[in-house]
């Protein structure tokens, strides 16, 4: 069977090669050969550390280690405990914040809109290290809290209790990106709805509950995918904050942290490897969980679910 009915089609189809090349080289190189390297990875010995620094067929060995491994399991604990704070608030928060900024009674709001998606542009570095200044013992923070006749402040990233707290609240320092998704899905949402809904008599609260969160559960569900995968990936914040010491007492030893020492600090590819494709096996199946979940609640347009 001929794939080309003439030469101009081939011609074309050669020359769509010839552009799209660079992408297919970046996208074997860069992801499609590292994937399968680091799953071959994880049934070897490939460890840096020791004399003999062999390259071994070991089967299943790092996957059997992992399951009684107690400092990855309890990585994985801490990662839990901090999403199931962390994402409601990353959800909530700038879907709050984009409702407002899309309220007809807000004056000036493409001037709000900018000084919300501003830190977003900051390198987040440079914010975490800020936020650990405004946090600090001495910070800007307690010095506003000891006003209120508190003597002794929290510690804010040095208190176990408050840590969690102290990470999220430097989260929503960039929130920038999540506010103009839920900008852009509010805008879609039909202004026909809420002029019926005002000719039926229904107020804020009745058109936010029966038109706005159905109409744009779409955007809600996409952020809470890209949330829980986020969430997971947990690592920047707690490698700059303390060096990814776990401190304090082991409450930000998150998954990640661990992945990246096995990595790079005991120099075990294999088990870090193995970490990783844990790591992606558990991302994979939350977001199918989830992606079962969206017919009971996730309306798409014209009515289907």
């Amino acid at each position: 069977m001929r794939i080309f009915r003439n030469k101009l089609e081939q011609r074309e189809a050669k020359w769509g090669f010839i552009f799209i090349s660079p992408w297919l080289i970046g996208l074997t190189v860069f992801y499609a050969f590292p994937i399968v390297a680091s799953l071959l990875l994880t049934f070897f010995d490939a460890s840096l550390t020791g004399a003999s620094r062999s390259f071994e067929f070991i089967g299943l060995d790092n996957w059997i280690r992992f399951f009684g491994d107690p400092q990855a399991w309890n990585a994985l604990g801490v990662t839990f405990r901090f999403m199931l704070i962390a994402l409601p608030v990353g959800i909530l928060v700038p879907l709050s914040v984009a409702l407002i900024l899309n309220s007809k009674a807000l004056m000036a709001p493409g001037t709000f809109r900018v000084l919300w998606f501003l830190p977003y542009v900051i390198p987040f570095v440079a914010g975490i290290i800020g936020w650990t200044g405004v946090m600090g013992q001495n910070g800007p923070l307690n010095t506003l809290i000891s006003l209120f006749g508190i003597e002794e402040p929290p510690l804010w990233v040095n208190d176990p209790t408050l840590i969690y707290p102290a990470l999220v609240l430097m989260g929503i320092w960039g929130i920038g990106s999540a506010i103009v998704v839920y900008l852009s899905g509010l805008g879609s949402v039909p202004t026909e709805l809420y002029e019926a809904a005002t000719v039926d008599g229904a107020g804020w609260w009745a058109s936010l509950r029966h038109i706005t969160l159905p109409m744009i559960t779409p955007v809600i569900f996409y952020t809470l995918i890209l949330g829980v995968a986020g969430s997971l990936q947990y690592f920047l914040v707690p490698q700059v904050l303390n060096g990814g010491n776990g401190n304090p007492e082991g409450t930000t030893s998150f998954f990640n942290i661990y992945l990246f020492k096995n990595f790079f600090t005991y120099q075990d590819p294999s088990y870090g490897a193995t970490l990783a494709w844990v790591l992606f096996i558990i991302t994979l199946g939350l977001s199918l969980i989830l992606f079962g979940t969206q017919k009971r609640w996730v309306y798409y347009a014209g009515g289907d679910k």
